[in-house]
């Protein structure tokens, strides 16, 4: 499945998801490595099959096995952290700010690529997931890196059309079942 696969599965009512992965995939802010690397790390905390596998064929196509290895990783490792802190966030006791979180890490500080670019793929999971503490911490450590609020915004808006069309296709699922 790829790209143009995905787009042919989205129904007519969600068009400006079928015209915007196309603009953002296309997107020249971002290398290839992030473009993808996002993309694939998206998909995969949107948890959408079809996405997935249209976000995986992209990847192989693309990206380095390190790089892909990388986002699934931040996948991983934020679909644990962004519970975790977004916990920490809504909780109005602050008991549990001063604990150490004692979860293992260990992929943030050696991922297999560029540190940047694994903090973006974190970043836009973190968005999918929606754990502001997270947001914000990935988003000052590339920040700090170079990126551009530009370059930040479109690795988002990848993010957020990944998620809009997994929501859709899970929904058209459940609709004709």
């Amino acid at each position: 499945m790829s790209i143009k696969d995905l787009k042919q599965a989205i129904p007519d009512y969600a068009k400006d998801l079928r015209l915007n992965i196309s603009s953002v995939m296309d997107e020249d802010l971002l290398t290839e490595q992030q473009r993808y690397g996002v993309f694939l790390a998206s998909a995969l905390a949107a948890r959408n099959a079809t996405v997935i596998a249209a976000a995986r064929a992209e990847a192989e196509a693309h990206l380095s096995a390190e790089a892909i290895e990388a986002a699934k990783a931040a996948a991983a490792i934020m679909g644990m952290n962004n519970i975790y802190y977004r916990f920490l966030h809504l909780t109005s006791s602050g008991d549990y700010k001063s604990l150490p979180a004692k979860l293992r890490m260990n992929v943030i500080g050696k991922p297999g690529i560029e540190k940047v670019d694994f903090e973006l793929y974190s970043l836009a999971v973190s968005a999918v997931n929606g754990c502001g503490m997270c947001v914000d911490s990935h988003e000052a450590v590339v920040r700090k890196a170079g990126l551009k609020p530009d370059q930040i915004q479109a690795a988002v808006r990848i993010a957020a059309v990944t998620h809009g069309v997994a929501q859709t296709l899970d929904g058209e699922s459940a609709l004709s079942a």
